[in-house]
């Protein structure tokens, strides 16, 4: 945490929080991040996927049928390669 943003009273505070609290604290912070990350990815793959299949004038309320199979496939192709990325980490994480 960067305490020039914290106040005096919510620092004394958290001294003051017992070890499980501060366990507590600190998954939940994980959580968060965890979280965060993940909508960036999200927010990442839908613009890009967007950017990519959705090349016309939007007319209509819904994707054409060209656009639909265009998004299914790169979306399909994104979690492709993230877990293979995935599987190759944690293989050479274990050597």
């Amino acid at each position: 945490m960067d305490s020039a943003n914290i106040s005096p009273e919510t620092m004394q505070q958290l001294q003051n929080m017992s070890v499980q609290e501060k366990q507590e604290l600190n998954q939940f912070i994980q959580n968060e991040n965890q979280k965060a990350q993940i909508q960036g990815v999200i927010h990442s793959l839908t613009d890009t996927c967007f950017r990519k299949c959705v090349t016309s004038k939007i007319s209509a309320g819904a994707l054409d049928r060209n656009e639909q199979s265009c998004m299914q496939n790169c979306v399909d192709r994104f979690m492709d390669a993230n877990n293979t990325i995935i599987q190759n980490l944690e293989r050479m994480r274990s050597l």
